[in-house]
């Protein structure tokens, strides 16, 4: 029987025989023996030793498994746990096994995001030394490192300065909240400098961030958090990446309720103090609530979805050729991006409209100011999706793209004007949104369509309500979210139009 909380939400998992194998069941024994509670606190008192609870030692054993070789099975892996959970204590205790009972001359990494935090990593893992005799006769405690003169082996505390770590030979990392990590520097380099090493392992431990970072691309952490779970479901074969995350079953399910509490808090009511939930849902953001206390990933904190409702029509299917469709096209010539999505208009008026992206151009996050669009790319683009399906009609807003317009037009396309005006985007946002929370409408799971439409908020003024970025300044885009926008409306007209109905079409 599985003990209480454990297995998490996503798992990767590994044979019965390898964790037998492992070493998970010496490391708890070593922590629960040598380490001990630094800081008053639901879990325990200052100087108690640390008790593990059962889903902890599932997780060591589970981490520490091993193959028939003898190797650690996981090279990499990524543990995500909500806050409060004993993150820290346990961190520091794996880590100080790791430099006692690891191979000789090993060196041992706890990495922190900042300098500060750094300090409270190797704080705790110092203090647990100084508190037990055996610890501190077999060791040497310094500045920014302890080391275990018997066998050479050393343990650094060392903050997110990726030049610095160039030359390192490190043997075990833990990356302590991966979600901070600014890009994707540090865990690369530390990644390429254990492969000298013969068994080597390194462990993320942390709480859900942002999906995205500040060139609109996935964040490190969203990133291998996607890819571990591609793994847990059987879409990708790798038995060296491990992913253990804590999470609601239903990312949209009520973060009040502190049933979904439990299911992403293993330690809740032992670890967590069940009072501390009910106080802080009150006055803590929804957003922030679902990020730090249940795990999850939510978009901007003003989002215009709800949390998850985008994800729940996803359909993995693409628009077959010759189908029926609506075309968007949104963009700029430069600074920006340009989007091209396609909403296939279904033949059965019960069966909901697909959504698909057809085209997306963004400035690389590497190029320089003087980057452009390539337009001639975006009229070829055109041209080959109306050759793959029955396109009834391609919507723009002409402002910067009247030229391609005209090209297009002459040569037979059906393009048509959708000036994006509150008038009209008003009436089309609302209607998709209603589209989403009835789930009457469907799309092709496409990332970036996720992200453009997780970087959208609503702006509301006396002249209705549409999409607008997340805040001024910005790098995140939504084109391609307004072109879901723009073509569902379109789609809309098709459907319900009578015989005599023709739509508008413009000369340019």
């Amino acid at each position: 029987m599985s003990a209480k909380g454990w297995p998490p939400r996503y798992l990767t998992k590994t044979k019965p025989a390898a964790i037998k194998r492992g070493d998970g069941e010496f490391a708890a024994t070593f922590i629960e023996s040598y380490c001990r509670v630094v800081k008053d606190s639901v879990g325990g008192r200052v100087g108690d030793p640390i008790e593990l609870r059962d889903w902890q030692r599932s997780m060591l054993g589970w981490v520490n498994a091993r193959r028939p070789d003898g190797k650690k099975q996981f090279r990499q892996a990524l543990i995500g746990l909500p806050r409060k959970s004993g993150k820290s204590a346990l961190l520091s205790g794996l880590a100080l096994y790791e430099l006692i009972l690891g191979p000789e001359g090993g060196e041992v990494f706890t990495l922190a995001t900042s300098r500060d935090q750094a300090r409270i990593v190797f704080g705790t893992t110092k203090r647990m030394v100084e508190m037990d005799p055996e610890l501190t006769d077999m060791t040497k405690v310094y500045k920014d490192a302890i080391e275990v003169p018997s066998t050479g082996s050393v343990m650094r505390v060392m903050s997110a300065e990726a030049p610095q770590l160039e030359g390192l030979n490190p043997s075990y990392v833990i990356v302590d909240e991966v979600h901070a990590l600014p890009d994707r520097e540090l865990w690369d380099v530390m990644s390429l400098a254990t492969a000298a090493r013969k068994d080597p392992q390194m462990v993320g431990i942390t709480t859900a961030g942002t999906k995205f970072n500040r060139h609109g691309a996935e964040s490190l952490c969203y990133g291998l958090y996607n890819y571990g779970v591609r793994v847990a479901d059987g879409e990708i074969e790798d038995d060296t990446f491990g992913l253990a995350w804590w999470s609601p079953k239903k990312p949209e399910a009520d973060h009040r309720d502190p049933k979904v509490w439990a299911e992403a808090n293993p330690g809740l009511g032992d670890l967590q103090s069940k009072e501390d939930f009910e106080s802080s849902v009150l006055r803590t953001p929804e957003a922030e609530f679902r990020t730090k206390r249940l795990n999850l990933w939510v978009d901007a904190t003003t989002s215009w979805l709800p949390t998850g409702s985008w994800d729940a029509c996803a359909l993995s299917r693409e628009i077959p050729d010759g189908s029926s469709v609506v075309l968007a096209l949104d963009g700029s010539f430069n600074g920006d991006s340009t989007a091209l999505v396609a909403v296939e208009v279904p033949e059965d008026k019960e069966q909901a409209p697909h959504i698909a992206v057809a085209g997306a151009w963004e400035r690389p996050p590497e190029a320089d100011q003087h980057w452009t669009v390539d337009i001639l790319d975006v009229e070829e683009k055109v041209r080959e999706v109306s050759r793959r399906w029955n396109v009834l009609e391609i919507a723009c807003d002409p402002y910067r793209w009247a030229r391609s317009m005209q090209v297009l037009a002459d040569e037979g396309l059906p393009i048509t004007e959708f000036p994006q005006t509150a008038s009209r985007m008003s009436p089309a946002t609302t209607r998709l949104y209603e589209a989403v929370m009835n789930k009457t409408v469907t799309h092709d799971g496409d990332k970036r369509l996720a992200r453009h439409v997780s970087s959208a908020v609503l702006k509301v003024d006396n002249r209705g309500s549409r999409l607008v970025k997340e805040s001024r300044g910005t790098s995140r885009k939504i084109d391609l979210a307004v072109c879901a926008v723009m073509a569902l409306d379109r789609v809309e007209f098709y459907r319900n139009r009578s015989a005599k109905d023709t739509p508008r079409v413009f000369a340019f």
